[in-house]
Parts: C-alpha cells; structure tokens; sequence
C-alpha cells in the first residue's frame, strides 16, 4: 500500500492521534501559557508531523515522503494544538482578567457585564 493510510488505522490512531495529538495539545498549551503566536503553532505542528511521519515510516514501514500522508498528520496536529491553545487561551482571560472577562462556554468568553450605578 502507498498511500495516506499505508500503515494500518491502528496504527494512524495510535501514532498520529494519539502520541501526535498528545505531543501538539501540549505545545498548544505551551505557547498559550507563554501568550505566544498561533503562528508558532503553526510552525512547531508542521514540525510535529514530519516527526509524526517518520515514526510511521522508521516503526511501521510506512511511507516517508508522502504529501497526502504529511497533510493527513499536519491537520490533526494543527486540529490537537489548536484546542489545547483555545482552552488555555479561554482560562488565562477569565482567571487573570476576572473583572474584564467572563466564561462563555469551553472556547470563548465575553465581555463581562457591568451593572449601572444606582440612583
């Protein structure tokens, strides 16, 4: 086989979701935390799939220069970093700016609402 899918879904899920997606959550958090660009995400997920990839190709005699298969890990790494920096991003606002910003949900927050002083 030669393709996107040339090792195995088990082996995809295990290597790519998984380890991958465990790996790019984290670096996702990482550049969150230090209120970094989505740009270095970008940058360091592009990384991760061509490492994501070469365990595919070193463990699994998968293919090693295969564009389709890269995309296919980039996008889940990317997907993996991507929520790990909104639901840090979310927590920073809403914990270090409590009287500016509160909770909309698990990926967002508002604008909290003022009340109107009294007469």
């Amino acid at each position: 086989m030669n393709g996107w899918l040339d090792t195995g879904v088990w082996v995809f899920v295990f290597v790519t979701v998984v380890l991958g997606g465990a790996a790019a959550y984290a670096s996702g958090r990482a550049i969150a935390r230090t209120w970094q660009s989505i740009a270095l995400l970008v940058f360091y997920c592009a990384l991760l799939a061509c490492a994501v990839r070469f365990l595919h190709f070193a463990l699994f005699d998968g293919t090693l220069l295969s564009l389709p298969a890269w995309l296919t890990d980039f996008a889940v790494m990317l997907a993996a970093g991507l929520l790990g920096f909104r639901l840090t991003r979310v927590t920073q606002m809403v914990t270090q700016y409590p009287w500016l910003y509160e909770r909309a949900g698990p990926f967002g927050w508002r604008p909290r609402a003022t009340t109107a002083p009294q007469r």
